[in-house]
């Protein structure tokens, strides 16, 4: 019984670094010079190349949608696919 404990531990302890891992590697991607986001505006999934500002070329200042997008970006937040 003691053996079978200490196996599902371990076993769910590199599961669990595994999707840590992936998570982080995931979330560093969105900082690349495209990024894969599904955007606010449009309600779509869409690649965009993003500017020295990290701002998505398809950005439109001032609007609600585009403004919670970069602020997302920023943090760090975004919605990925």
């Amino acid at each position: 019984m003691d053996r079978f404990v200490r196996t599902t531990l371990r076993e769910a302890g590199r599961r669990y670094e595994r999707a840590r891992r992936d998570y982080e590697d995931a979330r560093g991607s969105v900082f690349a010079d495209e990024a894969r986001i599904v955007c606010r505006r449009y309600a779509e999934k869409r690649t965009v190349e993003l500017d020295e500002n990290e701002r998505p070329d398809c950005y439109d200042a001032g609007h609600p949608d585009c403004e919670g997008c970069v602020e997302d970006l920023d943090d760090g937040t975004i919605e990925t696919w």
